[in-house]
């Protein structure tokens, strides 16, 4: 056996994290929140959707370590969890503009 092969149950959650990634609206939501972080009424704004579609995916992409949040008072910020959710982003970008 290959010793480079990582583990199956490793390799299943890596296809479940790209799972998330399927998601042309999650997607455009990590973008929205990519350089700066926002609140749902602001994400809602700029890709002109409903805010409860906005929320599910959030609650998604945090449920998957993707999203953070920070809260203001009662308002809600989102952002990347981390560079590395961003660089899976652009290098995705960089291989479809090749």
């Amino acid at each position: 056996m290959d010793n480079n092969i990582p583990d199956i149950e490793i390799l299943f959650e890596l296809a479940d994290l790209f799972k998330v990634f399927g998601d042309s609206t999650r997607l455009r939501v990590m973008v929205t929140i990519s350089d700066s972080e926002r609140s749902v009424t602001e994400i809602a704004e700029s890709l002109n959707m409903e805010q409860s579609t906005i929320s599910h995916q959030l609650r998604v992409l945090r449920q998957n370590k993707l999203v953070r949040v920070r809260r203001d008072g009662k308002q809600m910020y989102y952002s990347l969890d981390d560079d590395h959710v961003k660089k899976i982003i652009e290098m995705g970008m960089d291989h479809i503009l090749e």
